[in-house]
């Protein structure tokens, strides 16, 4: 498996707007570069590019979403890395034949969909407590 670049890594927040007044001075940002909500994810998202990474703060919508739960598990805090990859594809088969653990989606199985383009995830007991995710996004 070839890693291109870590993708970007995210910060699970309890209030986003909150945590923006925090993080754009420290960025030197007024404004996330790619804002997003993902309803499927339950997720509300200010991405900023640093770079050539992505710096995500993430919120859960619905309060019992996968953040909510990591918040209540570990705190506010990093809550995933992702690493850019040619297929994530691929490279989830690869780690699969090498035993780590992949966590599915109930509806869309190893690899979910996002914009044009697939991504998996590395079960964080496998890689030292962090969530790990393979995404073969072809941003600049």
């Amino acid at each position: 498996m070839k890693i291109n670049k870590i993708d970007h890594i995210c910060i699970a927040v309890k209030n986003l707007d909150e945590a923006r007044k925090k993080w754009e001075p420290i960025l030197g940002k007024s404004e996330p570069d790619d804002p997003y909500v993902d309803e499927e994810s339950k997720i509300r998202v200010a991405r900023y590019i640093l770079g050539d990474v992505g710096f995500e703060l993430m919120e859960d919508l619905t309060g019992d979403g996968d953040v909510s739960k990591h918040i209540a598990a570990r705190g506010e805090g990093i809550m995933l890395i992702g690493l850019n990859v040619d297929s994530a594809r691929e490279s989830i088969d690869e780690l699969k034949e090498k035993g780590y653990p992949i966590i599915p989606d109930p509806k869309h199985g190893e690899l979910r969909p996002f914009r044009d383009c697939e991504y998996g995830f590395v079960h964080p007991k496998a890689v030292n407590g962090v969530l790990l995710e393979l995404i073969d996004d072809k941003w600049e």
